[in-house]
């Protein structure tokens, strides 16, 4: 078990971190949360060699992907870094990658009521205005979970605000900063029902955000 106290924060730079085998050869994980070893809640940066592929699996609770660098595959088509994926539960696929990629992967976090199927591809996507001139992709919403990428424009700063449902953000570019530290790209945290923080970039910052998707 990894990571599974949700009323904790929880902040890994996760390019720092080793690369550890998975059950499959080409294929390497870094975990970040996991209630077991090979099922269950798991959250990962995942790496595919160029060539690489995982044998066909079952989503029972559903699988959400951020391909982070290269292209990823499947038997449903081709996805280049900037593209986000959900597969709901019950779904399964053969994944693969030809040439690489890294993957940003949650697993069994979906709602049972949570069937949605997407393919974004976040590159063409717009920016829309959203609150202290921060522009965001909204990428999914079920109930009280949002998910979304968000621009921050350097010298941005908000004011302390509550995570109602709990937050959890993973760093594309530039770097996030609040009061506890500083979160270059890589970062992945995870902060609790109603933490409290206020955050900032000096420099133009480019995030992957979910809310609302931990209540106690």
């Amino acid at each position: 078990m990894l990571n599974m106290q949700f009323d904790k924060t929880v902040v890994m730079e996760t390019v720092a971190m080793e690369w550890e085998a998975s059950p499959l050869a080409g294929v390497w994980r870094k975990p970040l949360a996991r209630a077991a070893a090979e099922h269950g809640h798991t959250t990962s940066v995942v790496r595919y060699d160029p060539g690489s592929s995982f044998s066909a699996h079952a989503h029972p609770r559903g699988e959400e992907i951020l391909v982070l660098d290269g292209v990823f595959s499947d038997e449903h088509g081709d996805y280049p870094a900037g593209t986000y994926l959900r597969n709901p539960p019950g779904s399964s696929h053969s994944p693969r990658s030809d040439s690489g990629c890294e993957l940003l992967v949650l697993l069994d976090q979906f709602a049972s009521d949570d069937g949605a199927t997407l393919r974004i591809d976040t590159r063409g996507a717009p920016w829309l205005p959203g609150e202290e001139k921060l522009e965001f992709v909204p990428l999914h919403y079920h109930e009280t979970e949002m998910v979304a990428l968000y621009r921050w424009p350097a010298g941005t700063r908000l004011a302390p605000h509550q995570h109602f449902g709990g937050e959890e953000v993973f760093v594309l570019s530039g770097t996030l900063q609040d009061e506890y530290g500083a979160y270059p790209p890589g970062t992945w945290a995870r902060y609790p029902h109603n933490s409290e923080h206020c955050a900032f970039c000096e420099e133009e910052t480019v995030v992957w955000i979910k809310t609302g998707h931990l209540l106690p």
